[in-house]
């Protein structure tokens, strides 16, 4: 018998710049999210929720985010 396909999430990949002038690529954001008349600013305020939560894990203070980009293929 053939499996059911399982449900697809979407995700737009962003590169994240921080104050500190490093940099992260490829950071997952739910496309759900983004679009509208906000554009790509909800993916800030999801990177900023998703820092927050490696920060309480890894017991260091979160980075101040400089600039967000999408990331090209």
């Amino acid at each position: 018998m053939a499996k059911k396909p399982t449900a697809r999430t979407e995700f737009v990949m962003f590169d994240i710049v921080y104050e500190d002038g490093s940099q992260r690529s490829n950071r997952k954001v739910d496309a759900g999210l983004l679009g509208g008349l906000d554009g790509d600013e909800p993916a800030r305020a999801a990177i900023m929720e998703q820092d927050r939560a490696i920060s309480e894990k890894s017991g260091m203070p979160p980075l101040a985010i400089k600039s967000i980009k999408r990331s090209g293929k």
